[in-house]
């Protein structure tokens, strides 16, 4: 039989030093092969004097410490850390190693474990001064300073969401941007960054009262149906609060969920929904106004119901067969009529040959007499 190769542990992928910013996550990966296939190890030595390397294991530190390992064609492992503190700088030791005594107690290995390491530096967060929340009728310019950053300020960026709305390379400690309008459209989350290393970044909230609109001005559902009439709200912050009403006599009477069994709301966030179980024509059809509220204002918006009778749904079919039984009458009446008049044709070109025949005889006779 053959003798499997042995080959020695060897590292294909190494962590990298990376530097980070205070309650922000790291995570370092290691890949190593080897035949046997290595196993990998995560040690850590802290910056404080005489400390030594210690092993790190998956829910160490409060469980901030998550550890992943695969073994299959080779070795993989990534060490994850969350919630950074100053205490989680150091250096961080991604050990390997395929000797089949390398954990034993008394015996000590015949091969050295192999090691890569990588720095983890961790900073305070710098303070960033931001404008205070923008609201409608305020002015519209936004803008963040920095001190204390933890390196050189290469640039800035401005972004909403994942859109980057304006950048620069200057090294300013104050970024500024200008919105042309605050609206339910320019409401949101605007983030501005400063390139340093690691980044650091501010929020500025622009927030409006909502902008309630409806998903359709008019529903039309059959009785007996469910109906359902739908709001949105597009603007910044969340709806906390959505109240429904129908309108009766000028008057805005509540809805409350569960209402006879038929009226269920449903309201998550900047959208909500009323479901009416088995439409009634005459109780349930008329406008009704959704309305949103947040910490800025309220505002609300109005949709009308139109209820039809079961059989409503008949009338084209009905209509389309009393068009066939007058089409067919029409033409019955057409036939009925017509058909005299073809007999008498029919007559005429029987006696027609006769006619002929005769005449055809007369001619012959004459020739006869001629001839003789």
């Amino acid at each position: 039989a053959l003798i499997p190769l042995q080959l020695v542990a060897g590292f294909i992928k190494s962590p990298l030093s990376q530097k980070k910013l205070t309650e922000d996550s790291v995570e370092l990966h290691c890949e190593a092969v080897g035949n046997p296939i290595p196993e990998i190890q995560w040690w850590f030595e802290g910056n404080e004097p005489n400390e030594t390397y210690a092993q790190l294991w998956d829910g160490a530190r409060e469980d901030r410490v998550q550890i992943n390992a695969t073994y299959n064609l080779h070795s993989t492992s990534s060490i994850h850390i969350a919630n950074l503190t100053l205490n989680d700088s150091g250096i961080y030791e991604c050990r390997a190693s395929n000797d089949p005594d390398r954990n034993h107690l008394s015996k000590s290995p015949k091969i050295k474990w192999i090691r890569s390491q990588a720095n983890v530096f961790v900073f305070e967060h710098p303070i960033i001064v931001t404008t205070l929340n923008v609201t409608s009728g305020s002015n519209g310019q936004l803008y963040c300073n920095i001190s204390g950053a933890a390196s050189a300020i290469t640039g800035h960026k401005w972004m909403k969401g994942e859109e980057v709305l304006q950048s620069d390379d200057t090294s300013s400690h104050q970024t500024v941007y200008n919105l042309n309008e605050v609206n339910a459209e320019s409401s949101g989350e605007y983030v501005c960054k400063f390139l340093t290393n690691p980044p650091a970044e501010g929020t500025v909230f622009v927030t409006v009262k909502p902008h309630v609109v409806v998903y359709k001005k008019s529903e039309h559902g059959n009785e007996g149906d469910t109906g359902v009439l739908v709001c949105k709200c597009n603007s910044y912050p969340s709806v906390t609060e959505w109240t429904w009403y129908k309108k009766e006599n000028d008057h805005y009477m509540p809805v409350v969920n569960g209402t006879e069994d038929r009226f269920f709301i449903k309201s998550s966030g900047n959208k909500t929904e009323l479901r009416i179980i088995n439409l009634d024509i005459e109780k349930d059809p008329g406008e009704y106004i959704c309305n949103g509220t947040n910490e800025v204002g309220q505002d609300g918006a109005t949709v009308s119901l139109r209820v039809r009778s079961r059989l409503a749904a008949l009338w084209p079919f009905l209509g389309i067969v009393a068009e066939v039984l007058v089409l067919v009458t029409i033409i019955f009446i057409y036939e009925k009529r017509r058909k005299p008049d073809e007999v008498l044709d029919d007559d005429d070109g029987g006696s027609a040959p006769l006619k002929s025949n005769a005449t055809n005889h007369k001619d012959k006779n004459v020739r006869q007499r001629n001839a003789n």
